[in-house]
């Protein structure tokens, strides 16, 4: 009982300090004018992802070998498996719990061009950083070669959205800064920020070894674990924050800042992964891989189709969540 105690005491903290950091970030954006797309999509969704991008870095330096690799490696493909799907899932939940209270029901009318190019970059990078897994330990170079190039298109991918121009009337979304609740000076939110990424780095060290005692006490495969419990509770953030967006219908916001975390968590995150261990990917990694780039791809279907997307072709994110599971349960992945 003292390791789950433990690991949601870690959560709660990972948790606190991802919404400390999101809140800094957002004014942050502000200060230095960037538009709203580069608020949501990039900072906002950095932010929230840290949380799972600490966790994994964190389990492959000081995890101990193997165990700690299994750790990082579950969480690095967890993350967008998770969004891809669950968080998807809940987003076409909220669109039909507060229909009646939207002009459009049921329809999401996200930013079709930032849709488009986030679950195409999504598709394509992180498609990449699997293949990857399955080239021989002999071609050590060619996997580096790649994990450079994934870093390189996550800041080109950065670099196209904060050219975007600044939306002035996105200014009430952002709450008080909580350093700072009537002047938010820079120098307040700088430390914020840093404050925050400390207190999620002590969280993330606590759930790395919570993880690994509570594994070793219901002989749960680590793999299994961190690639289950880790996501859920660290993507919490974009779906509270989506489901908040959506009810107000600010769709944009909603759906940019679980794609903007999807195309951070499948280029920069694996390329990290890839230099850190020898990412050869098993059978169980790869079958989770494919369900997130499933999911992704029905999505990416229908907006370039109808250049919008339904509460329903969102929902279907669910369905690939319930046959990650199934196969869990079934013993499949593991």
């Amino acid at each position: 009982m003292g390791s789950i105690a433990m690991l949601i005491i870690a959560l709660g903290i990972i948790l606190a300090g991802a919404e400390v950091f999101v809140n800094g970030i957002e004014w942050l954006g502000k200060r230095l004018n960037l538009s709203e797309g580069a608020v949501g999509s990039v900072l906002a969704a950095v932010g929230t992802a840290l949380p799972e991008t600490i966790i994994p870095i964190i389990a492959i330096l000081f995890g101990h070998g193997q165990e700690g690799h299994d750790i990082g490696i579950g969480a690095i493909l967890g993350a967008p498996l998770m969004l891809a799907t669950l968080a998807m899932f809940v987003a076409g939940i909220s669109v039909i719990i507060f229909r009646k209270r939207r002009a459009h029901g049921t329809k999401v009318m996200a930013d079709y061009s930032t849709m488009s190019r986030d679950l195409s970059f999504f598709i394509i990078v992180y498609m990449t950083a699997v293949l990857t897994g399955l080239i021989p330990p002999a071609f050590r170079a060619v996997q580096l070669i790649i994990a450079a190039l994934l870093a390189i298109s996550y800041f080109w991918y950065v670099y196209q959205t904060v050219s975007q121009e600044r939306d002035v009337n996105a200014d009430h979304e952002i709450p008080p800064c909580y350093f700072d609740r009537k002047h938010a000076k820079m120098s307040r939110i700088y430390l914020q920020v840093l404050f925050a990424l400390i207190l999620i780095i002590v969280g993330a060290n606590i759930f790395v070894e919570s993880v690994k005692a509570v594994a070793l006490i219901y002989a749960v495969p680590v793999f299994v674990l961190a690639i289950i419990i880790t996501p859920i509770a660290t993507e919490l953030p974009e779906k509270f924050n989506s489901v908040i967006w959506i009810s107000r219908e600010k769709d944009t916001l909603a759906l940019g800042n679980i794609t903007g975390a999807m195309v951070f968590q499948s280029s920069l995150i694996p390329a990290i992964g890839i230099i850190l261990t020898d990412w050869q990917l098993t059978n169980s990694a790869l079958l989770s891989a494919l369900l997130a780039l499933l999911s992704a791809g029905i999505i990416r279907y229908e907006l370039k189709s109808k250049q919008h997307i339904s509460a329903l072709y969102l929902m279907t994110g669910g369905l690939f969540y319930a046959i990650f599971l199934f196969s869990v349960f079934q013993g499949i992945i593991r």
